[in-house]
């Protein structure tokens, strides 16, 4: 767990969004600096910002790639450091301040960690107390009574609320702040997560009728069982002459018939005769062994057979009856996805429709006001929709019929119209952006509103912040923002999740161990996915390294990748040499 021991108070404020946080705090600090309380502010924000102004020179040095910036006056001075890989926690932004200078910290936002709370209430807001649900709320400020023996403050009293404050900050802090955020003994492995969500995924029922060649991609409903032998008839491997098993040795044999693919010899084979026979022709009654052509030497009506480019043994080069598949076998099973290899085994059986499952349905949608569609005119501070543009490919890959419902804003009635009208018409609803953590406060009410979900945290880099649960009974995935913390969040839990959905209950992604030819590290009790290539190296070994930074906005880790290099939580540290796991991306993404 990490945990910093405060040298002095700390102090949060808990609210639903519109309850006016921020200018409550701008209110109170004239009044703590006037009563001599020397004060910091940690916020949190809840998407990208800046604190220059682009075209300053602090601004561009730090875009042309300065991880640390470091801005100094006479007056202030300015720390801005990038943090592509993981975001930074309370205590180590803590450990960032000079608390010899402090009497106070004030903070807004970081709602999972453990420290003293004042929540603040209006109950014009509509929404419900949150001081029955978090342990950590000393007090309650509020514009109506609140139900709870807790101190009670008038949210509209402003000495009120700094007397209070101010007799907090000048009391000696003895707690410990820990954070459930970065507390791996409070996060699910990948494993626990995966599992959980496929107990709540019901297997299909239903299944279509469709043509053969509507069926690529698809997954076969139920056994496909053969209503022939394959092959139909004892017949040549290749080109040749028949002869009988119990006939080997001979010096000399008869030429009683020549037999093309397609046709046959009905009679019974004597012996000491032989027949010329074509690959796939049926072999004659008695007849069990051939000799390929460059063995014999036919005169007449006469063959023989050079023995010295090799002995012949009984049963050679005939493939029997029912070899590759018997009458009623399973030639295709159930819930296996139909690629080119099983339209030609179903067309050789004579079909030509197969019963399949029906296509899964996913409805797609990106959240955030900085988000915006490629091709619009950029606008400052803002992104362009990434997401979706990959979730689309990948669940197209996987044979679903893709419902896109594009950006939308963050508000309460924008997203609750979309998770309505999606849970109407989808199987599955994917969401990347600020509704996977619950980060915006009316994201969890609306899901609790109309389904049940989960806000889980993986022990897991990239992706760890993960939703999950029901809209009104349809399976709904809340993934993260960075680009490639959706895709390795789709790979390790939704894919899963479709392919039973698909009716294929056992499925399993594919992997295989490598050696490493560089040091891959992860933090102990963690698994990570690295981007990396595969090869083949002069030896023969199969070998893995990284696509280089590995931060979950670079998108083209992603690109130049051909696999995942799995760093499981018992093997924090893979040193040049050894093996590691290797999850190939190859008509995956």
């Amino acid at each position: 767990m990490s945990q910093i021991k405060a040298s002095l108070p700390l102090l949060g404020f808990a609210a639903w969004s519109g309850t006016g946080k921020t200018t409550l705090l701008e209110a109170m600090l004239p009044h703590l600096v006037a009563r001599g309380i020397r004060v910091a502010v940690i916020k949190h924000a809840h998407h990208n910002f800046d604190i220059d102004q682009e075209g300053k020179d602090s601004y561009r040095l730090r875009k042309a790639g300065a991880g640390q910036m470091l801005i100094s006056s006479r007056y202030r001075q300015a720390l801005v450091t990038e943090t592509p890989d993981e975001e930074a926690t309370l205590p180590q932004l803590i450990a960032k301040l000079d608390q010899t200078a402090l009497d106070l910290i004030l903070v807004e936002g970081f709602k999972k960690c453990d420290f003293p709370k004042i929540e603040l209430y209006r109950e014009e807001i509509g929404k419900p107390w949150l001081h029955p649900d978090d342990s950590n709320i000393v007090a309650v400020a509020a514009n109506v009574p609140a139900p709870t023996d807790l101190p009670q403050l008038d949210i509209n009293n402003l000495d009120q609320l700094t007397d209070f404050v101010v007799n907090l900050a000048k009391q000696e802090a003895t707690e410990t702040l820990s954070c459930s955020d970065i507390d791996a003994s409070g996060m699910l492995s990948v494993a626990e997560g995966r599992a959980k969500i496929l107990t709540q995924i019901v297997p299909p029922t239903t299944q279509i009728d469709v043509d053969l060649k509507d069926a690529l991609g698809q997954i076969v409903a139920s056994d496909i069982l053969s209503p022939v032998n394959v092959p139909q008839h004892t017949n040549s491997a290749m080109d040749g002459y028949a002869i009988r098993g119990d006939d080997i040795g001979r010096d000399s044999y008869q030429v009683v018939a020549h037999i093309m693919a397609g046709h046959s010899y009905d009679k019974p084979l004597a012996e000491g005769g032989a027949v010329r026979i074509m690959t796939g022709a049926p072999v004659p009654q008695h007849a069990d062994t051939v000799i390929m052509r460059e063995q014999a030497q036919q005169d007449g009506d006469s063959v023989t057979f050079d023995v010295a480019m090799g002995a012949i043994k009984r049963g050679q080069n005939v493939r029997q009856a029912g070899e590759d598949l018997a009458l009623g076998q399973a030639a295709v099973a159930e819930g296996t996805q139909i690629t080119a290899p099983e339209l030609g085994m179903i067309a050789s059986l004579g079909l030509h429709r197969v019963e399949i499952r029906p296509q899964v349905r996913v409805a797609i949608f990106s959240t955030g006001d900085e988000v915006q569609h490629p091709g619009d005119a950029q606008k400052p501070n803002c992104i362009y929709d990434a997401n979706r543009y990959t979730l689309h490919a990948m669940l197209t890959k996987l044979g679903c019929e893709v419902i896109d419902l594009g950006i939308i804003e963050d508000s309460e009635a924008a997203l609750e119209a979309t998770l309505t009208a999606a849970s109407e018409q989808a199987d599955v609803i994917l969401s990347s952006g600020g509704v996977s953590v619950g980060d915006a406060d009316y994201i969890k009410t609306i899901l609790d509103k109309l389904g049940q979900i989960n806000f889980w945290r993986i022990n897991m880099r990239p992706g760890r912040p993960l939703a999950f649960g029901q809209i009104q009974n349809t399976p709904f995935f809340g993934l993260p923002g960075n680009p490639v913390a959706v895709m390795v969040a789709f790979l390790q839990f939704v894919e899963p999740a479709i392919r039973k959905l698909q009716g294929m209950v056992n499925w399993e992604a594919p992997y295989f161990m490598a050696t490493a030819t560089e040091t891959l590290r992860s933090r102990p009790g963690r698994t990570e996915y690295s981007r990396g290539t595969f090869s083949i190296d002069a030896n023969g070994r199969l070998t893995v390294c990284s696509t280089g930074g590995q931060g979950s906005g670079i998108l083209r880790s992603m690109s130049e990748a051909n696999c995942l290099i799995e760093i499981l939580p018992e093997q924090p540290e893979v040193a040049i040499g050894e093996k590691v796991r290797v999850i190939p991306l190859v008509n995956r993404l």
